[in-house]
């Protein structure tokens, strides 16, 4: 049985033609058929010439976005001795060492967007894997959650440091921020996680590597982006 479309979702998308928009065109009209009664987020997908199946073509990373997300993310931090006031200081919500592990293992605790894990607590925050793995909350040394310099990367992540990976049928999914956002600030946001994502290409990836880009919002319609975006940001 097929669902039926509001009236409002009908209307969004009959506004988007079917042909690709550029970063500058798309922005201004995702936010002029806004019809939701909450500030939307804003993110990019895009599809990749990848098998993720392979793990030489994993794409995977980090990019600070540069007018953040619109929001700020709650940080966990687990760690010991002095680290603990340092995470503190910069501003993480929950610090913790053993405390800290127990209560996410014992209760599935996981009310925080980022978890931060100092060298020395990886041997115990191992056991939480199937806690935070599910979640994508897991502390990894690639993504720079796994670090002694917990300071630095809670004001990283605080700043609009978001992590970006492939799924399983090769696409990835990245906020840019809110669709309150200025235009010229979405764009940056989403020009910077291109240029991120082509950088990150894997060696082992052959032919064309981003197949497409598509700019959506949560309740709004999917606008397809003009190529050139991408092969503007591989020139780079």
């Amino acid at each position: 049985m097929s669902r039926k479309i509001s009236k409002n979702v009908a209307k969004a998308r009959a506004a988007v033609e079917a042909r690709p928009y550029t970063l500058q065109d798309a922005v201004p009209l995702l936010q002029q058929v806004k019809f939701a009664k909450f500030d939307e987020t804003v993110d990019l997908t895009l599809r990749l010439g990848v098998d993720p199946r392979h793990a030489d073509q994993m794409v995977r990373g980090t990019v600070v976005l540069p007018h953040g997300l619109g929001k700020t993310k709650r940080v966990a931090v687990i760690t010991s001795g002095d680290r603990l006031k340092e995470a503190e200081a910069a501003g993480a919500e929950f610090v913790g060492g053993e405390d800290l592990v127990e209560k996410i293992q014992k209760e599935s605790w996981t009310d925080f967007d980022a978890l931060i894990a100092t060298p020395d607590m990886m041997r115990s925050v191992g056991r939480l894997g199937k806690v935070l793995g599910p979640r994508g909350l897991m502390p990894n040394p690639k993504t720079g959650t796994v670090t002694a310099d917990v300071a630095a990367a809670v004001k990283e992540i605080k700043a609009g440091k978001i992590e970006f990976r492939t799924d399983k049928t090769a696409l990835v999914h990245v906020p840019v921020g809110k669709l309150s956002f200025p235009v010229e600030k979405l764009v940056d946001n989403a020009i910077t996680v291109i240029n991120s994502i082509v950088r990150a290409k894997p060696s082992a990836a052959k032919g064309k590597y981003i197949k497409g880009i598509t700019l959506s919002s949560t309740m709004g319609p999917g606008i397809q982006l003009d190529s050139a975006v991408a092969d503007q940001a591989a020139k780079a």
